[in-house]
Order: C-alpha cells, then structure tokens, then sequence
C-alpha cells in the first residue's frame, strides 16, 4: 500500500491551520539503524531530514541512546559488535567485540554500562560505559533467547534459554548465577515487574504467561492468552503490560502487580510492535503492518481514537522525549513516519460518536529495512 500524495501534504503546514497549537522541532537526532543497508541514518529532529548516512561494516538491529552524553549506542548481533556513535561527529568513536554473535542488548540499572547478551560464546557481558572495553562476564550453560534487567536495587538478570526451557537468574554485581529456574514451557520474552519481586515469561507456543517469584524461583501462577505473545510492552507506571502476537487482531492488557489478565481490545489487524505515551491522555500505538497503519488507543477509556496510516509494514515506534512525536520505521518502504501527538487529541475532540483518520506529520526515506532507533538529545 503506498501514501497517498494527500497523506505527504499533510506536513507541520496543514497542522498550523485552524489555530492549532504550532509544531516544533525536537533539539536532537534520531538515529535509524537500516538492517539491510549497513548504515545508521542520522535525522535532523528540528527539520526532519536526514543530516548523514554513517556506514557500518555490520548489520545493526538495536539502538540505544546514551543515559548521559550525546552518543549512540548500537548493536550488530551478527557481527558480535557494539558502536558507540559521537552525535557531535556524526562517527562511530569507538566500538567493542566480546564474541561472536549476539542477541541484545540492555543499560546497565545504573547507566554506568552496557550488558550485552551473547549467544556465541553463550554469557552475558558488562562493557562499561566510559571504557567501552569487556569486563565481567556470567558465562551460560545453554544459548539464550532474550534477558531482561531488573530495576530495583537487587540488580539481578533474567536469561531465557528456550533450548533448555530454563530461565537464569543472575546477579550483576557479583557476576554469578544466583539460580536456574526450570520453565517447563519454552521461555521467549522475560520481563521482570518494577520491584523486581516477580518474573514474567512469555510462552508462545503453549500461548501463555508464566509469572515467576523471583527470591524463590517458584511458579506463581501459568496464565492462557488467546494469541502468541510475540510482543510486550509496559506502561510509564509499570502496572500494565499489553501484548500482541499472531491468533488475535488484539491487544491482551495484564496487570502486573494483580498477576491477572484483564482484557482483550481491538486493535487493528494483525497488531504488532507497541510503545505508549506520557501525554494526557496517554496513548498505546499498535503497528498494524498488514494495513500499513498505526491504531492509538486512549489508555483511559481503552477506546480506538485514530488511526494513521503510515508507510510499508510499519514495525518499532519510539517517542521523543518531550512527547511531541512518534517515529514509526517502516521496514518495507525504508522510511521513518513522524506522527504528531497533539494532532491525535485534536482529533479526538472533533469526533462526536466515531474515530477518523489522524495526519501523518512527515516521511522521511532513511534507508533499507529499518528496525530500530533512539533519539538523542543535543543538550
């Protein structure tokens, strides 16, 4: 499905009109990590344009910003690598290698470090921030599939190893295993909730949620879900997680801290990636890739409020930290949409019993199948 030359017209111009509060431009960069053409596209945030192309000899797939300076951070999985990108250069400044091959990557509760889990060798490693050289190192048993770090102040890893259908607890400070839970099910994606107390796993062949004490290691309740759980995202708060994958059009919402499933919402068809919002109301954003769309839902009402149509099979969508925007990667057609947040609740107020298509801010062509990004403020 292609934009409609429409869509493209409706720019920051077409937003100005009727006394609508005006657009401004972010003071930073997104940086776009383009899987198939090596590259990281650098976008100007306060033009909306591609300022650079920064080659890469690998195929990047995560992006993360700096917790304190303004630099990327990017991973190439199969290459093993990591890239720290100077936004003042727009280079790469430095990058380190602790393997061969990688899974993902995650900052350190701290900010101080980076934690990189590899699958070859199988171990997760800490490359501090300001050396950016491998240091510690909890090897494992069984190649994992995902992890997860938790926040509190345990500062503990979960590791899911769907081969062994184990989940590995670790500490961080120590660098050692502090225990090794059997799954029954095949772990995929490991969460913990906000304290730290329990463990959420995601089974997608068995369609379900396992929730784990973590001091313990015990199975606290196995609960069914009417889809695979392919995705998962959790709100600002931390008290609710929305998840989507193949079965159902729909949005499952699980309370964390009431460990129960509580509904099931429409969202679009074949929904997939997610992220919410801090505005008010704040918004759920669901990538619908088969309609080429994103569908918002208001969080207060569980209500469909919009829908954008964006580029070709829109997957990962980020927010700028001022809440002015959401950036949608569209892997197919290699752009990134920009959707302007107040135009949703704008449009929201002209509707009287029925949703209606929301604006697209902006395309920007970024390059070949883009999966991942981050914004980087300049101050």
């Amino acid at each position: 499905m292609t934009i409609s030359r429409r869509s493209l017209l409706l720019g920051p111009a077409a937003l100005v009109a009727c006394g609508r509060r005006k657009a401004t431009g972010f003071q930073g960069y997104c940086f776009v990590a383009n899987q198939e053409g090596r590259t990281l596209a650098v976008v100007d945030l306060t033009n909306f344009r591609v300022r650079r192309q920064i080659p890469l000899d690998a195929a990047p797939s995560f992006v993360l910003p700096h917790p304190s300076r303004p630099k990327a951070l990017v991973l190439a999985p199969a290459a093993g690598t990591v890239y720290e990108i100077d936004a003042a250069s727009l280079s790469v400044s430095r990058h380190a290698r602790a393997g061969a091959a990688a899974v993902a990557m995650r900052l350190a509760p701290d900010k101080s470090a980076l934690w990189v889990l590899y699958r070859d060798p199988a171990a997760l490693v800490e490359l501090p921030l300001e050396t950016l050289r491998p240091a510690r190192r909890i090897r494992l048993a069984a190649p994992p599939g995902d992890f997860d770090l938790s926040l509190s102040r345990d500062n503990l890893a979960a590791i899911a190893s769907p081969q062994d259908r184990t989940i590995v607890v670790a500490s961080l400070a120590q660098a050692a295993i502090v225990r090794t839970i059997a799954a029954g099910a095949e772990p995929g994606l490991v969460r913990f909730r906000s304290d730290g107390l329990q463990l959420v796993a995601a089974n997608r062949q068995e369609r379900s949620l396992t929730i784990f004490d973590v001091p313990t290691g015990k199975t606290v309740v196995r609960l069914p879900l009417p889809l695979e759980p392919a995705n998962l995202c959790v709100n600002p708060d931390g008290g609710q997680m929305f998840i989507t994958g193949p079965g159902m059009d729909a949005v499952v919402i699980y309370f964390l801290y009431n460990t129960e499933i509580w509904q099931t919402v429409l969202a679009g068809r074949a929904p997939g990636a997610m992220a919410t919002t801090n505005t008010s109301p704040p918004y759920l954003l669901v990538a619908n890739p088969d309609t080429n769309s994103i569908t918002v839902l208001d969080l207060l009402s569980l209500k469909l409020i919009a829908l954008v149509e964006v580029g070709q099979h829109p997957g990962n969508i980020l927010v700028t930290p001022d809440q002015q925007y959401a950036l949608v990667l569209n892997q197919q057609s290699g752009d990134l949409a920009v959707i302007r947040l107040y135009s949703l609740g704008a449009a929201q107020s002209e509707r009287v019993r029925r949703w209606k298509s929301a604006p697209l801010f902006t395309l920007i062509p970024v390059g070949e199948r883009p999966v991942s990004a981050a914004v980087v403020s300049w101050t």
